[in-house]
């Protein structure tokens, strides 16, 4: 098969995309949840609407801003961590290779081979790149996944922003009563479009991840609503 169909057919998969992916689908979710949820409480407790809005925007910059700081430090560790084992197992290669070929051979024996012919795929594999077939057997290190600290971090900070600026929408509602029933009902419907992209791309039915996108953001719209109620009851 020529090396372009074998790239094309590799790219109907969907794990080279699970860094970006997961850290703008949570982006995509917390800018929503998070926003929404600050509005609501504030306006629950009776702010006007310039607070409302005040709240909204400094949500959605604290919220992108920490987003991409903590996927960047996350997934920095996680690349700390590769290049870590990365370090060892050239280490291991360079005292005892012979070692460390019937350790591969072995692995290839687990998953089917003969033993003759698993020593013959490892012997090939340690004179084509030793280290290249250690990471990726034995320690399930691929380039596909490799943790990318800056991507995650962009993807997250992007998305939260855009996840953020749906519930403003609910400010252009023409009474202030219908502003928080409108804000809720636009971070639902953002939740669910969310839910449904998400899954797409990904690859899996849009259902169950849907309806997780959407309990977890009703519960905490209702539960700041509720802390708002009580602050404006108790305190003011």
């Amino acid at each position: 098969m020529p090396l372009q169909d074998v790239y094309a057919r590799n790219l109907e998969h969907r794990t080279h995309r699970s860094g970006w992916l997961r850290a703008a689908v949570l982006g995509v979710n917390d800018g929503l949840v998070s926003t929404a949820s600050l509005m609501i409480g504030v306006a629950a407790a009776q702010a006007g609407t310039n607070a409302i809005v005040t709240a909204g925007f400094a949500g959605i910059a604290a919220g992108a801003m920490s987003m991409a700081a903590g996927e960047y430090v996350s997934v920095s560790s996680q690349t700390d961590i590769e290049d870590a084992d990365r370090k060892i197992e050239a280490d291991h290669l360079a005292l005892d290779p012979e070692g460390e070929l019937e350790e591969l051979a072995e692995i290839y024996v687990e998953r089917g081979l003969s033993k003759e012919l698993a020593m013959q795929v490892a012997t090939q594999m340690h004179q084509h790149d030793a280290l290249a077939a250690h990471l990726r057997d034995e320690l399930g290190q691929h380039h596909s996944t490799r943790a990318r600290p800056t991507q995650a971090a962009l993807a997250s900070a992007a998305a939260f922003t855009l996840g953020g600026f749906i519930p403003m929408l609910g400010m252009f509602a023409p009474t202030p009563n219908g502003r928080t029933t409108t804000i809720v009902a636009i971070t639902l419907f953002g939740l669910i479009v969310a839910g449904i992209i998400g899954a797409k791309i990904a690859g899996t039915g849009p259902l169950r991840p849907t309806v997780r996108i959407l309990l977890g953001g009703s519960l905490a719209m209702a539960v700041t609503a509720g802390i708002g109620q009580l602050v404006h009851t108790t305190i003011l």
